[in-house]
This record gives C-alpha cells, structure tokens and sequence, in this order.
C-alpha cells in the first residue's frame, strides 16, 4: 500500500510526526517521544571522553577546536554555527587532564550556565581580517600567548597540540614564539565521532524522523508547475519548525538536471512526469544529520526508462546493505559490492558508504581503482556506527539519473535502517 493512500494529509499543517500506525504510516508527532529518552548530561560526557580517550591514546597534551561541527561534539555547545564556519569566532581547548575552556563571541559568555562539558567560558580573542584588518598577525601573537598559557598550566609535560582548522597566522604565531609539535585533530574527532553512543543513536532516529515528516510533504505536494525551490522549501520548513539546523547542500533536481548529479536546486520549473531526485543532507534535531535520498516523478506514473534507473538505485542499495555486519573489513566490502552497469560507472557517486553523525563522517568508502589506492580501504565496520549506503544511476548518455540512500545503524546482527519510508516512494 502506498503510505499516502492511508491517509489524507492537511496540506496547511501537515502530518505531526513521531508516532506511526501499523502500516507505517507517520500521523503524529511527539518531539517528547524522543527527547524524554535522551539524558544530555549522559551524551555529553560520553563524547567529551571519546575526545580526551583518542588525544590519551595518542600521546596528545590537548587539542583547539575550531570547526563549528567539532566544538558541539565536544560540548554540545553552538552559536551561529554558519557564521562560525567562516569567521574564528569561537573555539575551545581542551587539555587530556584539566578544565575545559570555551572562548566565546562576545556577550555570549551567559548562554552556557550549567553545560557539564564547560569548566570556564572567557571572551573569544579573533584574528580573522573581517574583525583586525592588518593587524591580524598581531593579534594571532596575543592568541599564542593565550594558548602557550593554557599548555604550561595543563599540559606542561606535553608538548604535542592538535588543532583542527586554523588560520596560518594562527600557526605561525604559534611556531614561531613556541616549541609545540603541531598536529591535525581532524583524525582524532573522526574516530571517535564513529561510534555513537544510546543517546545520540536517539537524537540520530528524531533528526531522520524530523526528515521524513518532511519528505512525506514533498511527495504529497510535489506537481508540475512547481519550481524546484519551492519544493525543496517544504523541507527547509519543516526541519527549523521542529527544532532543527541548517542544510550542508542544495541537492534537489528535477528531469534533465538528474545527470550528471551535483547540479544545485535552482527555480528550474518541474515538467509533468519528469523525474525528482533528492538528498537531504539536513542537520537536524540536536544537531544531527539526517542524510537520506528519494526519487520521486511528478504524477506518480514512472516511464519505462524512470522505472528501470530507479530499479538498478533500489538494488544497488539493498544489496550493499545487506553485506555489512560488524568485523568486516572496508577493503572486503569493497571487493563484494554491488558492480554498476557499465555505462552508468564514469557518473557513479563518490562513494558507496559513508558514515553519518552531526555530518557525513569517516568512514568514506569510495569505488575502488585496480590497486585501491583511491582511498584508505583499512578499516572495519564496528557495533555502533550509522553509516549511509549511498545509489545513484546515471547512463552516460541518459537524460535523467536516480539517486537512493539509507541511514542505518550497524548492530551486531548487521544493519538497522533508521528511516521508515521505503526506498520505492514513488
């Protein structure tokens, strides 16, 4: 049964989510069906210690978190996350023994009483151009100090400080008044994003839910006539009325603009029949990542060539998820996946599985050259990673192209999907 036919939706207030009947179907939604579950203190000191455990493990006296993404694993702590992206407007250290330090934008010292991840919040002291002009490595100078400061109270018998992104003035400043062996926290805050614990797999299954709700108005909505920023809207919506974040992308397209992909919704007008595919790559809920993809057609009806890319999507993704299971090995996933036809393989996706957490994260299981050397194929899959099993079906010389994708939990007994609505949506 088609999950609309069950039931009309008010197209003025739509669906309420977070409760389904037994088809499925979502008719209610109860944000406190989640959050009630969730114990915040619980998850923040869980990924707080992930953090501390991978510097302990190695050798690493403290890190400098500046990327937006990182500071709120660590804290749970955010503030113009986008602006930040840009701008060195905060950032944290973090020391393997000792207080953590939050330097926040100015006057925004109060909006983190009571977090147990903060031990002192104190004033951001910036370097960006936007804030200093030329006077950017002399403030960078003044930063050093600060963090020299901070390594002899807390890290005096370690020397090795790992910072994620930087401004060079700010690594300059560092390396040329200091002796510290610099290196990327990059890796570090991967690995232990990877594994999520009970609480954040709760906050993952509201942010996915939070989608669906708005996926669901899309395909009850979607008509010709439409632009496809109109359509992409309903999401938007959607995702910032039930406590939700941003969008990483703009991935939505209609008919010709399918294939190749990464073509950026635009106000493109959707012709009847034409085909409408999707990724959501929307941060959601507790500032986590719902990252699946639809292919819709306008009218419901697929062509014979729709239903054949849409087809070779739906297999191509069910296969690969049924091969992973805890222990196995990237490089032999790699070796058993799901061969594409040929003529679809020059437009594949860059990759066959990534993982997913407050963004797409490590791993990043590519298609494989001859040597697999495209990529690191080293690692395995572990009990707690959510990963996406990414499809998309492009002929070469096609017109249109199909994009799928699922989230899914890895369990002991392999793969739970996060998400409730099916793959063929259509």
């Amino acid at each position: 049964m088609n999950m609309f036919e069950s039931k009309k939706i008010d197209r003025k207030i739509g669906p309420k989510f977070g409760d389904e009947d037994n088809n499925g179907v979502i008719n209610q939604f109860k944000p406190k069906l989640y959050e009630d579950q969730i114990n915040f203190d619980r998850m923040r000191m869980y990924r707080l210690n992930r953090v501390r455990e991978q510097l302990e493990k190695n050798n690493i006296g403290a890190c400098i978190l500046f990327d937006p993404i990182n500071i709120r694993y660590a804290t749970d702590t955010r503030n113009m996350a986008v602006f930040s992206f840009h701008l060195m407007t905060r950032y944290v250290f973090i020391p393997v023994n000792g207080p953590v330090t939050l330097f926040e934008y100015p006057k925004c010292e109060h909006i983190y009483e009571n977090n147990c991840t903060i031990d002192e919040v104190r004033e951001v002291l910036s370097w960006d151009h936007f804030s200093w002009g030329n006077k950017v490595y002399d403030q960078a100078v003044e930063w050093s100090k600060i963090i020299d400061d901070l390594m002899k109270q807390y890290s005096s018998e370690n020397n090795n400080l790992a910072i994620d992104v930087c401004d060079p003035a700010g690594i300059n400043a560092l390396n040329d008044n200091y002796n510290y062996k610099i290196t990327n926290a990059q890796k570090f805050l991967e690995i232990a994003r990877s594994i999520k614990s009970e609480d954040e797999i709760i906050c993952m299954k509201a942010a996915v839910k939070t989608a669906e709700k708005g996926i669901s108005l899309m395909h009850e909505s979607l008509q010709a006539g439409m632009t496809e920023e109109e359509l992409w809207s309903i999401l938007h919506k959607t995702n910032i009325e039930n406590g939700g974040e941003w969008f990483e992308t703009r991935l939505l397209n209609s008919g010709p603009k399918t294939n190749p992909w990464f073509q950026e919704c635009s106000n493109r007008i959707i012709q009847k029949g034409e085909i409408v595919a999707f990724d959501t790559d929307m941060v959601g809920p507790y500032g986590y990542c719902a990252d699946i993809s639809r292919t819709f057609v306008e009218g419901r009806k697929l062509s014979n060539y729709q239903k054949k890319i849409h087809s070779l999507a739906y297999e191509n993704v069910k296969y690969n998820a049924e091969l992973i299971k805890p222990e196995l090995s990237f490089r032999e996933f790699a070796e058993k996946a799901w061969k594409l036809p040929e003529n679809c393989f020059d437009n594949h996706y860059p990759c066959q599985i990534h993982g997913v957490g407050m963004s797409d994260e490590w791993p990043f299981i590519a298609y494989p050259d001859k040597d697999y050397t495209n990529g690191d194929y080293s690692g395995i899959f572990k009990e707690n990673m959510v990963i996406c099993v990414e499809s998309y079906i492009g002929e070469e010389d096609g017109n249109e192209g199909a994009k799928l994708e699922d989230q899914y939990l890895v369990t002991k007994n392999g793969l739970d999907k996060l998400s409730s609505l099916p793959l063929d949506l259509i």
